[in-house]
């Protein structure tokens, strides 16, 4: 039985029109008024932490806790104001499949496994009316490496639900190979979505247990049989 199901954030439940991009070229330029590097980065699928210190790198800038909590502050303040004005959407399905996974007769608890700061999270679910669907989650505040984001979630997982919650039990929900391989670093099963950083072909090729075009093309039953 499936007792925890664990959403990706970027790609797999929204599309913020690029939000979360333009908040770190913003925060870059006001902040260090540093205003290149960004647009060199590869985002999908990264955690926040990581892309902020690959840019500290490229501009030779000292990867000090001060600095990180420097960006970070600022960050959050223009995510909440790009986002106002973006053009972004939810992926298709995305409302329908956890309507559905809530309607189950042994539903299971649904929470994020994301890339994204807890509260860069926070304010993209908001703006898309998602946030408090998640009772829990693993966020980049908990680590660097998203195979280790994943063991906390899966640690959060076993506080709520208790410790005999097996990885097995549980689903990452993800549009990277990055959240196929964090999901089977903690023996998680997982579903790969093609709404965002990867291609069909190259999801169905990375091992997932289910790769679908998107989410409108499965159902919380398939993945939750009884």
């Amino acid at each position: 039985m499936i007792r925890l199901v664990l959403f990706d954030i970027d790609g797999t439940l929204v599309r913020t029109g690029h939000a979360g991009t333009q908040a770190f070229a913003r925060t870059f330029a006001s902040e260090f008024d540093l205003h290149h590097g960004s647009e060199r980065m590869k985002f999908a699928g990264r955690t926040d932490v990581s892309l902020v210190r690959e840019f500290f790198q490229i501009h030779g800038l000292d990867e000090s806790p001060a600095h990180f909590e420097r960006f970070f502050s600022r960050y959050a303040f223009w995510l909440d104001h790009i986002l106002a004005g973006s053009n972004g959407y939810t992926c298709p399905g995305t409302f329908e499949l956890i309507r559905d996974l809530e309607a189950l007769p042994s539903p299971p608890m649904l929470g994020l496994l994301t890339g994204n700061i807890q509260l860069g999270a926070e304010i993209k679910l908001r703006h898309y009316n998602l946030w408090h669907r998640f009772a829990m989650g693993g966020f980049a505040d908990d680590h660097e490496d998203r195979n280790y984001i994943a063991v906390a979630a899966l640690e959060r997982g076993r506080r709520l639900l208790g410790p005999d919650l097996q990885p097995q039990e549980i689903i990452v929900i993800g549009d990277t190979l990055f959240d196929v391989r964090c999901g089977k670093f903690i023996g998680a099963k997982t579903l790969a979505v093609a709404t965002g950083g990867a291609t069909l072909k190259e999801l169905k090729l990375c091992g997932a247990d289910w790769a679908v075009e998107d989410l409108t093309k499965i159902t919380a039953r398939e993945i939750c049989p009884r």
